[in-house]
């Protein structure tokens, strides 16, 4: 069985008013043997698309490059715009190494809402995934149950928005598409996504996260 346990501490810039929540980085970020093109930062690997949406949103000019320059720029962008990033898995079993999140096994949050009452500035959570199975929306539905606390639907269509109270401040959160090519087939079915594809060909689901992202970062 491997031990993934995530390899980042949360990243929290001063006055931060958003926070990305995922779950867990891919096991190599965890064992430290990384592919070409890997950055060494949350949301680094070559084949996600967190950073490559926001490079097209933002005309960043990123780095795709194991070099603490890429992860600089990273956290130079994220400082810029008061946003954090708190995965909420701290650590899971797998008996297969990958990075399926329904090969977690023997999961282990963390406390996301202990952060929130430490940054009280920070009004809204960006979930990347939704509320399927070990996604970070289901993760933290369990979490906060304990606190004895539950997300109150906002607006039911893609992207989710929910709200919940914390000592008297409401904070927000946002389900966004998965920035992972295995939710391309679920971008595919929606709806919205097939009237902006009838109307320009060219249109694809990386445009498609584009548009998401966007309004919310």
């Amino acid at each position: 069985m491997f031990l993934h346990t995530h390899p980042y501490e949360p990243f929290f810039p001063k006055g931060a008013t958003k926070l990305i929540v995922g779950t867990l980085p891919p096991p190599r970020f965890t064992t430290g043997v990384l592919k070409d093109g890997d950055v060494n930062f949350c949301y680094g690997s070559i084949n996600g698309l967190l950073w490559p949406v926001l490079d097209r949103i933002f005309d960043l000019e990123l780095k795709f490059e194991t070099t603490k320059e890429a992860v600089n720029q990273r956290k130079e962008f994220l400082a810029s715009r008061g946003i954090g990033v708190c995965d909420i898995v701290h650590s899971c079993q797998r008996e297969k190494i990958d990075a399926s999140d329904l090969g977690m096994q023997h999961i282990m949050l963390r406390d996301v809402i202990s952060f929130l009452k430490q940054y009280p500035n920070i009004n809204t959570l960006l979930f990347t995934g939704g509320n399927s199975k070990n996604g970070p929306e289901y993760f933290f539905r369990k979490h906060i149950k304990a606190y004895g606390l539950g997300l109150e639907v906002v607006s039911d269509k893609v992207p989710r928005i929910h709200q919940f109270k914390i000592e008297g401040r409401t904070v927000r959160t946002v389900s966004l598409t998965a920035p992972s090519g295995a939710a391309n087939r679920a971008i595919g079915s929606m709806s919205a996504y097939k009237s902006l594809k009838d109307k320009n060909p060219e249109f694809n689901t990386f445009d498609f996260r584009v548009l998401q992202y966007r309004d919310f970062f």
